[in-house]
């Protein structure tokens, strides 16, 4: 693996999902802000890697594989303890379970495009969901009240919009990832059987 600049942020952001479920397993608001500012780090090397790989002209094969998988990894980890952990009120289990589901399928057809030569690119409304994802798991990460903000229900409200988004955005990549490869097949020569 080449180890640019890109490569060594995304891999810092592999690396902060054991460190935000640790975070994650104490009560009170001390933890609350460790896991809130582990986020945030992992979020800011989201940005800047990206940032990098496009203005340096550093982008890798792994790194295109990697930049999508910390996210996921990110992003599903901390909402998943955000449903077990004691602190009340929680974030409810089905919204997790519908977000994590969309994301396995989503992975599973853009694989599945891959090995049919197929590439099925990110999407402004997938970008557009990665964003509200991380904008709710910071608020819920945070969950207290400071400033008269109410963390939790900002970060729970976001979340409903991040939810809507990734429903229409899995949508919208079934459909094209039908169309893909419904014009593969037709394109295809039919093989006919040796007489």
């Amino acid at each position: 693996m080449t180890l640019t600049t890109p490569n060594l942020l995304t891999l810092i952001r592999i690396a902060t999902v054991p460190l935000l479920v640790v975070a994650l397993m104490f009560p009170g608001r001390g933890a609350s802000a460790g896991a809130a500012a582990i986020f945030f780090i992992a979020t800011i090397t989201d940005f800047l890697d990206g940032y990098i790989a496009r203005n340096y002209d550093s982008g890798s094969t792994i790194g295109q594989f990697l930049d999508p998988l910390a996210d996921k990894l990110v992003v599903t980890a901390a909402l998943i303890m955000l449903t077990g952990i004691s602190r009340s009120p929680r974030v409810p289990g089905w919204m997790v379970v519908i977000l994590v589901s969309r994301e396995i399928l989503v992975t599973g057809l853009r694989g599945l495009a891959a090995a049919e030569g197929q590439i099925i690119g990110a999407e402004e409304l997938g970008k557009y969901k990665m964003v509200l994802q991380a904008m709710a798991v910071q608020g819920l990460l945070i969950h207290y009240t400071y400033f008269n903000i109410d963390f939790f229900a900002a970060g729970l409200f976001l979340l409903w919009i991040a939810l809507i988004v990734s429903i229409w955005s899995a949508i919208d990549y079934f459909i094209k990832g039908f169309r893909l490869l419904t014009v593969r097949e037709r394109s295809q020569p039919v093989q006919r059987a040796a007489m």
